[in-house]
C-alpha cells in the first residue's frame, strides 16, 4: 500500500511539473510554424497539421502554431497539411505534407495554395482566437485574443449599424463551465471602421454585454416555453435621437416548434431587447435574414429574406413602426394568388389570360419555399421552369438548392449580389457557399459560382456586412457559422467548432465574371432588339422588356477564351450582330462576350447556340437560341454565331422599381 502511494505521488509530481513547465514556457521554448497564403503571404487560419502518430495542431487567426511538444523537439517531424478550401502539393506517394526540423526557438514557414475564391481571414468569436500568437509573444489586433465574455462558441450572427456603433446579436452561446450555455440571444457592440474600430481586414473588437458572472448575458429572456430565443432580421427605423433598433424574435418550445414570435426593440437604458408585439405563430411574413433599406418612388421599405431560406429578399414592408408591427402589411414577391397560402396540389396560383404565372409584390401573401415548389411541380401544378429562383452552377449547370443567404446592392458590380449556402452539396451537406448576382433584387437569380467549400463540415447562415465594404464595394466581407451541426462529422475542430468565421471576396476576380441576362426589349421604333441591363437602362427601356432570351458575359467583364459580339442598330431600329466591326457609319458596340464554340464535358449542359436568321425579302436579321426557324420565311445561318448560356426560366419576374439607398 505504501509503495502504491509513493508511486502515485511521484506520478502526480511529474504531471504537475509538466503543467508548471507549460505554464511558464517562454516564446523561445516554442517552435513556431507559420502557414501563409502562397500568393498574398497572409497567415491562414484553420489549417490542420497532423503528425504520423495523429497528433493534430491548428493554426490560429494569425496562421501560426506554437509547438511545445517534448516528444517532437529536436528531430525532423512529418506534418500532413490540410485545410478546407486550400491545397498543399502532393508528393510521389500522394501524401500532402512536409518534414520540418522542430527546434524550440526557431521557426518554419509553410506556403499553402488557396482554391477557394473567397479568402479566409480570421475567427470572430470563441476562445483562443489568437492563442498561439499570444504564446509566441506576437502582436494581435484584438483586445481580447484569448477569451471575451466567457464565450466558447456562438451560433448565427445578426449585425447592424446603430447610433454610431455596430450592434451584434448571436444565437445559442457556449460557456466554459458547463456543456449548456445560454439560449436567449447574446449581444455585443463594436466601433465602426474609421471611427475607432478596426479595419475589417484585421478583426472586430467585440464588447459583450455580460451578466454578474462575466458570461455573455441573455439579451431577450422570455418566460413560458423553455426553448431558445432566436432573433432575425435586425434593422433600424428612424434617425438621430429617434432611431431605434428592431428585430423579429422566435421563442421555441422544447420540441423545437415555435411557441411565440413577434417584434422586439433594443432598450438603450437597460441594454436588452424587449418585446414590442407578439405575432400569430401562423404568420408567414415577418422580418428575417439580413435586411436592407430601399425606396420605391418616395416610399422607404425594409426588405427581408423570407424564412423559407431562398436567399433572395422576397419580403418587404414600409419602413415605419405601424406597418412593421402588422404582418398583414407585409408583401411577398410571389406567384400565389393574393391572400392565399400553400395548400399542396390545391394551391391557388395567379396566372394571366395566357396561362403565365404572375409574380409580383402582394400583401399578406407569402413566397413559396423550395420544398413547396418541388411539391407543386411533382403534382403538375407548376412547371420546374416556372420557379422564381433558378440557381445553377455556372461550371456544370447543376441545380443549387440554396439554404439561407444575404443580398445587398453592390456599387462596384452595380448589381445585387448574393452570398448563399447550399444544402446537399458535394463536399458537405451544408458547407458550401456560392456567389450570384442579379439585375433586380428579385432576380433573375440564375448562375452562381462556388466561393467557399468545407469537407464534411457545415458553414451556414452567411451574412454579408456591407458596412465593411472597401474600395467602392470591390471587396466585400461576410461571415458564417463553422460547425459540425448537420454534417455528421465525428472529428470536431478544436476551438473553431461552433463559431463565426470571417471571409473576404474580391469582386474583380475574373472567376466571378458570371453570365448576365440578355433581354429582348421593344425599342421606340417598335422593333425587338437584344440588350443587357446597361443598354436597356440607358434607353429607358426596362418597362419594354419582353423576355430574357439567354445569358452572356457583359462587356465590362472580359474573360479569357470568350469572343466579343458586336451590336449595330440602324436608324430604323433594326439590330445586326456583325462579324466585321468595320462598318461605314455609326460604329458598333460590344453587346456581350460569348463562347466561340461549344465547351466540352459537363459545362456543355448549360450552353446553347445562338443563330442568325435572315429575311430574304428585306435582308433584316434576327437572333435566336434555336436551330429551328422561328418563321417559315426566315433563313438560318449554317453555323452558330456563338454559344451563350441558356435561360432555364420561363417566367419574366423583374423589379426595376426598387432603388437601393445610398449608405449614410
Amino acid at each position: 500500500m505504501k509503495i502504491t502511494q509513493s508511486l502515485s505521488a511521484a506520478a502526480s509530481f511529474v504531471v504537475l511539473a509538466g503543467s508548471l513547465s507549460a505554464l511558464n514556457a517562454a516564446p523561445k521554448d516554442y517552435y513556431r510554424i507559420n502557414v501563409v497564403d502562397d500568393v498574398t503571404g497572409r497567415g491562414v487560419p484553420l489549417v490542420e497539421l497532423t503528425t504520423v502518430n495523429q497528433e493534430r495542431f491548428y493554426t490560429d487567426s494569425n496562421g501560426v502554431i506554437a509547438l511545445n511538444e517534448p516528444d517532437l523537439a529536436h528531430r525532423k517531424v512529418w506534418f500532413s497539411v490540410s485545410s478546407d478550401g486550400y491545397e498543399f502539393p502532393e508528393d510521389g506517394f500522394h501524401y500532402r505534407g512536409i518534414a520540418l526540423n522542430v527546434v524550440p526557438g526557431s521557426q518554419s514557414t509553410i506556403k499553402i495554395h488557396r482554391v477557394n475564391i473567397a479568402e479566409r481571414l480570421y475567427r470572430i468569436t470563441g476562445a483562443g482566437i489568437y492563442r498561439d500568437s499570444v504564446l509566441l509573444g506576437l502582436p494581435v489586433p484584438i483586445s481580447h485574443p484569448l477569451m471575451d465574455g466567457d464565450v466558447m462558441g456562438q451560433d448565427t450572427v445578426m449585425a447592424a449599424p446603430y447610433r454610431g456603433k455596430l450592434y451584434w446579436f448571436y444565437g445559442d452561446t457556449q460557456k466554459p463551465s458547463y456543456p449548456l450555455g445560454q439560449f436567449a440571444t447574446s449581444g455585443a457592440t463594436s466601433l465602426l471602421p474609421g471611427a475607432g474600430g478596426l479595419d475589417p481586414d484585421k478583426g472586430i473588437n467585440l464588447d459583450y454585454w455580460v451578466d454578474s458572472d462575466g458570461f455573455s448575458k441573455q439579451m431577450l429572456p422570455l418566460p413560458g416555453f423553455g426553448g431558445p430565443v432566436w432573433v432575425g432580421g435586425l434593422f433600424t427605423l428612424g434617425s438621430g435621437n429617434t432611431e431605434h433598433l428592431y428585430t423579429r424574435y422566435a421563442h421555441l418550445k422544447n420540441d423545437g416548434s415555435i411557441g411565440e414570435q413577434g417584434l422586439a426593440v433594443f432598450d438603450d437604458q437597460k441594454n436588452v431587447l424587449e418585446k414590442v408585439k407578439a405575432f400569430d405563430i401562423k404568420d408567414e411574413l415577418y422580418p428575417d435574414g439580413q435586411p436592407f433599406k430601399a425606396k420605391v418612388g418616395d416610399q422607404e421599405f425594409e426588405y427581408f429574406e423570407p424564412g423559407t431560406g431562398q436567399g433572395a429578399p422576397l419580403v418587404r414592408c414600409q419602413a415605419n413602426l405601424e406597418n412593421i408591427s402588422n404582418p398583414q402589411q407585409y408583401q411577398g414577391y410571389t406567384c400565389l394568388s393574393p391572400g392565399e397560402r400553400f395548400n399542396g396540389a390545391n394551391t391557388k396560383l395567379e396566372r394571366d389570360a395566357s396561362g403565365n404565372l404572375v409574380y409580383g409584390w402582394k400583401f399578406d401573401t407569402p413566397t413559396l419555399s423550395f420544398d413547396q415548389v418541388t411539391a407543386l411541380t411533382a403534382a403538375g401544378t407548376m412547371k420546374p421552369s416556372e420557379a422564381l429562383i433558378q440557381l445553377h452552377d455556372v461550371d456544370t449547370g447543376a441545380v443549387i438548392h440554396g439554404h439561407g443567404g444575404s443580398v445587398f446592392w453592390n456599387p462596384y458590380r452595380k448589381r445585387w449580389v448574393m452570398v448563399i449556402s447550399q444544402a446537399f452539396g458535394k463536399a458537405s451537406f451544408l458547407g458550401e457557399l456560392w456567389f450570384s448576382e442579379a439585375d433586380t433584387p428579385v432576380g433573375p437569380w440564375v448562375y452562381a459560382k462556388q466561393i467557399v467549400t468545407h469537407n464534411n463540415y457545415t458553414f451556414y447562415n452567411p451574412a454579408q456586412h456591407p458596412f465593411f465594404n472597401q474600395d467602392g464595394g470591390r471587396l466585400i466581407y461576410f461571415e458564417g457559422t463553422y460547425t459540425d451541426t448537420y454534417s455528421g462529422a465525428k472529428d470536431l475542430t478544436p476551438r473553431y467548432n461552433y463559431n463565426q468565421m470571417m471571409y473576404r471576396l474580391a469582386l474583380d476576380d475574373p472567376r466571378l465574371s458570371l453570365p448576365e441576362p440578355v433581354y429582348v426589349w421593344r425599342s421606340k421604333a417598335g422593333t425587338d432588339i437584344l440588350g443587357m441591363r446597361g443598354a436597356v437602362e440607358l434607353a429607358h427601356g426596362t418597362a419594354q422588356i419582353q423576355s430574357t432570351a439567354f445569358f452572356a458575359v457583359p462587356p465590362s467583364r472580359k474573360v479569357t477564351g470568350l469572343i466579343p459580339i458586336y451590336s449595330f442598330v440602324t436608324r430604323s431600329g433594326y439590330q445586326t450582330l456583325p462579324q466585321n466591326v468595320h462598318i461605314v457609319g455609326l460604329p458598333p458596340t460590344i453587346l456581350f462576350f460569348a463562347m466561340p464554340k461549344a465547351p466540352t464535358g459537363s459545362a456543355q449542359a448549360q450552353v446553347v447556340p445562338l443563330y442568325e436568321f435572315t429575311d430574304p425579302k428585306s435582308g433584316l436579321k434576327s437572333y435566336h437560341v434555336t436551330s429551328e426557324s422561328v418563321d417559315p420565311g426566315l433563313i438560318r445561318a449554317e453555323q452558330p454565331l456563338c454559344w451563350v448560356w441558356k435561360n432555364p426560366s420561363s417566367v419574366l419576374a423583374l423589379d426595376w422599381n426598387t432603388i437601393p439607398e445610398t449608405p449614410k
